[in-house]
């Protein structure tokens, strides 16, 4: 029995799999019979709903969440306290620093312009006649998973020499207009743009949804009577619509800024974090898990949390804001 503790074959983990998953079943089966009765304290019911959420968040997140912290302050090791040697590292490691420059470079390109995006994309296609048609277009790329769409874009980035049929569209495009194919993804800090031109392709969609339904909110009457007003065109849209839909775009820059910090997927799957592309998220789980060096990935996790944090208050502030003007 083991092998229950340590499942290495496949049937072995499918087997480890549905025994966890029946055990949950059945505990989750068992709180609910003892708490949905009548004539029981106020206490044990709300101890039984809240007490599985309560134990799962404390040691599936909190608890490692407070390991990270700790590993971070500690050699490679773990025996040996080094107080913010790891850090220091970081911040003065010639390739670490570029790892940060990296991260803030998608934070800062990725949310604006794939919000700018979203919303011209939604003022323009609102109540046309091919809205529906135009909306399912740009949020298609939703509907792909990360790995997806960066083996689609490592295609189209995809380089021949001059002498030989380009497959890769980008490469085609500089071909047909007299110019030498790139490398697109070898040549720093060109491949780290080419990179978020990837995140930015996919999250236009999510910030054209969520602004288009903002838009659609707008009440009719200020519409008519800015028109009434001679307000019409880009006036209508930079004194109206902008400030009519400002809550929903300070959501969706933040939603798409959080998703931005912690985006590994495209870097991993188009380079690995070579050629001076990789990002925190990126670079956490190449020094933990391929160069041997927790303590390092540990403080990489804690500072990717710190520039996270801020960022979530500031959206849940918002949101709060939001709900109370309504």
């Amino acid at each position: 029995m083991l092998w229950l503790l340590k499942p290495e074959t496949l049937p072995e983990k499918f087997a480890v799999m549905i025994l966890a998953i029946l055990l949950f079943a059945m505990v989750m089966g068992l709180v609910l019979a003892v708490v949905d009765r009548p004539k029981l304290p106020k206490w044990v019911p709300v101890a039984g709903y809240l007490g599985p959420a309560v134990l799962l968040i404390t040691f599936g997140l909190l608890w490692p969440g407070m390991l990270t912290i700790k590993n971070s302050f500690f050699s490679r090791t773990g025996a040996d306290f080094v107080g913010l040697e790891n850090y220091v590292r970081i911040f003065t490691d010639e390739t670490f620093v570029t790892v940060i420059i990296n991260t803030l470079l998608w934070v800062a390109f990725v949310p604006t312009i794939a919000t700018a995006l979203g919303l011209v994309y939604a003022v323009l296609v609102d109540r046309t006649r091919v809205e529906k048609f135009a909306k399912t277009l740009i949020f298609l790329p939703m509907a792909i998973s990360m790995v997806g769409a960066s083996i689609i874009w490592k295609f189209v980035y995809e380089y021949k020499p001059a002498s030989q049929p380009q497959i890769g569209l980008m490469n085609q495009v500089m071909v047909w207009l007299g110019l030498e194919p790139q490398q697109w993804l070898l040549n720093p800090p060109l491949n780290t743009f080419m990179l978020i031109m990837v995140m930015i392709w996919i999250q236009a969609g999510f910030a054209m949804t969520v602004l288009s339904a903002a838009i659609k909110a707008i009440p009719d009457e200020i519409i008519e009577a800015a028109k009434v007003d001679g307000v019409t065109g880009m006036k209508l849209f930079w004194w109206v619509t902008v400030p009519s839909v400002r809550p929903a775009i300070v959501v969706v820059l933040t939603t798409i800024a959080m998703g931005t910090l912690k985006a590994f997927d495209v870097v991993y799957t188009m380079t690995g974090g070579n050629f001076n592309t990789s990002i925190i998220a990126n670079e956490f789980y190449i020094q933990s898990f391929n160069q041997g060096q927790p303590q390092i990935g540990a403080a990489l996790a804690v500072i990717l949390f710190v520039m996270i944090a801020p960022i979530i208050i500031y959206n849940v502030r918002q949101m709060r804001i939001s709900e109370g003007e309504r």
